[in-house]
């Protein structure tokens, strides 16, 4: 007969419990496709990356809050000057995903959603050594076009290591 003392018992408890945690975490994310970049994990889904990404990046969940991706998703029929409308359905699976992947940045003091990625203040701060040169080049035209630098931005690899700036 073999005797467990409590703190073993404790431990195997604790193990079953982090392990039943993290196995329902995966089950729970796997939306669409989901793999890694260094430390980050990047979500995908087919319609987000079609849709989206037939006029431009389509840019990770994670760079706009929720309430953004809300508004931005409600304003489709005037997108930053075009309209980029979508079937019902389809606007609520993109928007579904949108919201449940969005990145935990705080509302702006403004207090309004804020619609454009490249206002906000994590991007200026993590743009601030990029020369105007740059942002004028025409390979780039506008802070919105993440691949002309990011050359791995398809994939939502932001890496500093992949970094490469046109005329640099």
């Amino acid at each position: 007969m073999y005797s467990i003392d409590r703190n073993t018992v404790r431990m195997i408890a604790l193990i079953a419990l982090l392990a039943g945690a993290v196995g329902s975490v995966q089950a729970d994310d796997h939306e669409g496709d989901e793999h890694e970049h260094g430390s980050r994990v990047v979500v995908s889904n087919a319609r987000w990356q079609s849709e989206c990404g037939s006029c431009h990046v389509a840019f990770p969940p994670r760079m706009l809050p929720a309430a953004s991706w809300r508004a931005m998703m409600a304003g489709l029929d005037k997108h930053f000057g075009t309209d980029a409308s979508l079937e019902p359905a389809v606007a609520r699976e993109i928007g579904a995903f949108l919201e449940k992947h969005a990145g935990p940045q705080k509302q702006e003091p403004a207090g309004k959603p804020q619609l454009r990625i490249s206002e906000l203040r994590w991007f200026v701060r993590e743009h601030d050594e990029v020369p105007d040169r740059i942002w004028k080049n025409p390979q780039v035209k506008s802070p919105a076009n993440c691949a002309a630098c990011h050359t791995k931005a398809e994939s939502g690899d932001y890496r500093e290591r992949n970094i490469r700036m046109p005329g640099k």
